[in-house]
């Protein structure tokens, strides 16, 4: 006998590589028929809503859950928003007093959590956020599923890579020496050496994704690479997505872009700062996470 679903709210307003690691969870409340509304930032719930993890997306900025932050009484507009859902995971606010009682007040199921573990924790961000889950039945999945690329995706991120003179006989690799703190980039020395040693392995075709803040790093990299390369800059995010799951491989630092091209099922190397690698590794069985010390040795 098929259950009814559950309506349920999930509050995620994090960055690119933070809501990438909510997947296993989001995809595990599918499972057990929830029917997720994604409220976070609009291009990540475009994301999530396109590739079918959630069922409908909202910008977290207008949702007004800043009204459960005060002694104020809740407005109509908000409370009925609210009461189309059974439950509410909210991986925000967790430490904001009287916010998980405000938004239990009116919605029947709620849990509030911290979107990544105690630092004591032994636990990956993935699994933790899996694990805030199991008050409502989540176990941690025996296998992942790719994150899946609409054809639309596929199809703008195909046309891009051609307009760039991308060679399609040959395999593509897409490189993203970014991120998201200066300090979590692999050094500019050690990434053109990991990416000249994979292009002479598989003879690939380069491209470099750049995104709004990269091009100091993109600029380093392309000055020290000793081999031809593609500059990709600022695609949308969806045809990035289309783009790396095009790819038959993908080099990174510890960067929400990397987590999106492991999250699509690419063959991914990560190259992390030995500080984030523990908690921040990616949970796509195709990524391959490597720790990198100041220096540019492999730790």
């Amino acid at each position: 006998m098929a259950h009814e679903p559950i309506d349920t709210l999930v509050i995620h307003p994090g960055a690119l590589g933070d809501v990438l690691q909510a997947v296993p969870a989001l995809s595990s409340l599918g499972r057990l028929g929830h029917r997720m509304t994604f409220a976070g930032q609009p291009r990540l719930g475009e994301l999530l809503q396109g590739s079918g993890v959630v069922l409908a997306a909202t910008p977290f900025d207008t949702f007004g859950l800043e009204a459960l932050f005060t002694d104020m009484p809740v407005r109509d507009r908000l409370a009925s928003r609210l009461s189309r859902f059974r439950r509410v995971i909210s991986w925000f606010g967790a430490r904001e007093p009287g916010y998980a009682g405000r938004l239990g007040a009116l919605v029947p199921e709620v849990i509030v959590a911290p979107p990544v573990p105690d630092d004591e924790s032994p636990l990956t961000v993935w699994e933790h956020l899996v694990e805030t889950l199991h008050p409502w039945g989540v176990a941690r999945p025996a296998e992942h599923h790719a994150l899946v690329t609409t054809e639309r995706w596929r199809i703008a991120a195909r046309t891009a890579l051609m307009a760039l003179g991308v060679d399609e006989s040959r395999p593509l690799l897409i490189a993203h020496p970014g991120a998201g703190a200066r300090w979590k980039q692999a050094p500019t020395a050690r990434f053109a050496q990991a990416l000249e040693r994979l292009n002479g392995d598989g003879g690939f075709e380069v491209v470099v994704h750049q995104g709004p803040a990269d091009a100091p790093a993109v600029d380093a990299l392309v000055t020290t690479l000793g081999i031809p390369a593609h500059r990709y800059l600022e695609p949308t995010l969806t045809e990035l997505a289309g783009a790396l799951a095009l790819a038959q491989a993908y080099l990174g630092s510890d960067s929400g872009v990397s987590h999106l091209a492991a999250s699509v099922g690419t063959s991914s190397v990560i190259l992390y700062p030995p500080e984030t690698l523990r908690r921040w590794a990616p949970w796509a069985p195709s990524a391959v996470a490597l720790g990198v010390g100041s220096e540019g040795d492999l730790s």
